[in-house]
């Protein structure tokens, strides 16, 4: 029992950080507003 308290957080934080780069290779960045042309707004 001692032992699952032990690994299963990491056990989740090994899931949570895959997530977050499965994310960000997935969906594609947003443009920076130093990219977009002045006046123009931001798409969402």
């Amino acid at each position: 029992m001692a032992l699952l308290a032990v690994l299963l957080p990491l056990l989740m934080l090994g899931v949570v950080l895959a997530l977050g780069r499965y994310e960000d290779v997935l969906l594609p960045k947003e443009p920076d507003e130093a990219d977009r042309p002045d006046g123009t707004a931001p798409v969402h």
